[in-house]
């Protein structure tokens, strides 16, 4: 459940368990042990997996249900009394699922008792069940927003060595993948506690050293998500360089408001340098994705500072967005903030931000299906994404195999929420 880095980890728990003789079951019920690796970085995450234990004992009331991730490093004590729940491992010690061995090829560096909280986690993958690769470079957050949940569920800031992560995309590219996500909890904090201290920007530069001669145009890369704050001339520099990163970027970004993003403890970016970034990014891509992450509705927001995210984003040319209303997570500071908004406050505002992006998410596919030509990866044998992440259907299916290949296409037109394509 959750983030991408949680599905990382997830499938660095299956393929160990599976290396050492379990055989992975057909469904849940099917199931003697399932794991549930948990989110908990909204309230109704929480709810959400609730509903999932129990709906899994009623189904298969013999299964040993273990629940692990961030919900168990905070929630433990009340998750453990959750029908057929047999054990729950907080986030911290997940990696305990690995079993270590020692094999050789496993993951690349073993902890030592004393070091748990200090080293990257040894998590590593050969393969992934999905059609895009997700490689996790880094994990936790040193950065306490107050809002945010996650340093208290992840610890802080842990970066994966270079040497690691070349490692790891060698092996993806041999199992076949030609889309990778590059992922973290926070790129901007990518490496500070590595020697040298790279940033996340000497990683990227590296890859593209190691890779881009002869993988560029028939591997493209993901930024899961950055921060505003990431986004100076050094950024630049990388995305006019590179022959692997796909034109599209998703944006941690919260408010458009900066007294807001102040109190949210996030005052280290102003909206309007984001803004300013894009402007410049557009001259290197002339056609780029753009997704934001917006959390309405923190605590105090007024109606002048929403209509302020609101017109920001209006600005902003946006071809998708993921946007929260502000939800209370115990133990931060929001949570005993005055001023905490009514839920239908949360639910018109939402709902403004949401209508407004789905009319930028139209705008940005017609913009897109004037192009003579789209590069697709397939997530089934009807559909798949293209370079600037926006869906696209086939306008007749696509017969035989899906293929972890990079397709050629060509766009029709515009259908609801969707670009229609052909094969070329």
């Amino acid at each position: 459940m959750g983030c991408k880095i949680n599905q990382y980890e997830s499938e660095a728990i299956r393929q160990r368990w599976v290396q050492m003789g379990f055989e992975q079951g057909v469904n849940d019920e099917d199931a003697d042990e399932v794991v549930i690796n948990s989110c908990a970085v909204t309230a109704s995450a929480l709810q959400d997996l609730r509903k999932v234990v129990r709906n899994l004992n009623r189904r298969n009331p013999d299964a040993n249900i273990i629940v692990t991730g961030c919900a168990a490093q905070v929630f433990g004590t009340e998750l453990a009394e959750l029908p057929g729940v047999i054990e729950v491992i907080p986030q911290e010690r997940k990696a305990d699922l690995l079993k270590l061995t020692g094999t050789a090829g496993e993951p690349d560096s073993q902890p030592k008792d004393n070091e748990a909280e200090t080293i990257f986690q040894p998590y590593a993958i050969k393969d992934y069940k999905r059609t895009r690769a997700v490689v996790k470079v880094q994990d936790g957050c040193s950065h306490r927003c107050t809002y945010c949940i996650v340093p208290l569920t992840r610890g802080p800031s842990v970066s994966r060595k270079m040497d690691d992560v070349l490692a790891e995309i060698e092996r993806l590219l041999a199992a076949g993948f030609r889309e990778m996500i590059i992922s973290g909890i926070n790129l901007s904090h990518y490496g500070l506690e590595l020697e040298g201290r790279p940033d996340f920007w000497d990683l990227m530069e590296r890859i593209e050293n190691e890779f881009g001669s002869e993988w560029g145009g028939k591997v493209r890369l993901r930024i899961s998500s950055l921060e505003p704050g990431q986004l100076k001339e050094r950024a630049l520099e990388i995305f006019s360089a590179s022959k692997l990163i796909c034109p599209q970027l998703h944006l941690s970004l919260q408010s458009g408001d900066n007294n807001v993003l102040k109190r949210m403890g996030r005052g280290h970016y102003k909206a309007e340098d984001a803004l300013a970034f894009i402007e410049k990014l557009s001259l290197i891509w002339p056609v780029f994705g753009l997704g934001a992450d917006i959390l309405t509705c923190f605590p105090g927001e007024t109606e002048e500072e929403f209509n302020n995210t609101l017109e920001f984003c209006r600005k902003l040319p946006l071809s998708y967005a993921h946007v929260f209303p502000y939800s209370v997570r115990p133990g931060t500071a929001a949570a005993k903030m005055k001023d905490q908004l009514h839920g239908s406050v949360k639910k018109e505002r939402g709902a403004l931000l949401r209508s407004l992006v789905e009319e930028k998410k139209i705008e940005f596919l017609n913009k897109i299906s004037e192009l003579d030509s789209l590069r697709i990866l397939f997530q089934n044998k009807n559909t798949g994404i293209c370079e600037f992440y926006s869906t696209c259907v086939f306008e007749e299916g696509f017969e035989g195999t899906v293929p972890r290949e990079l397709v050629k296409v060509a766009p029709v037109k515009v259908v609801d929420d969707k670009l229609i394509v052909r094969l070329i």
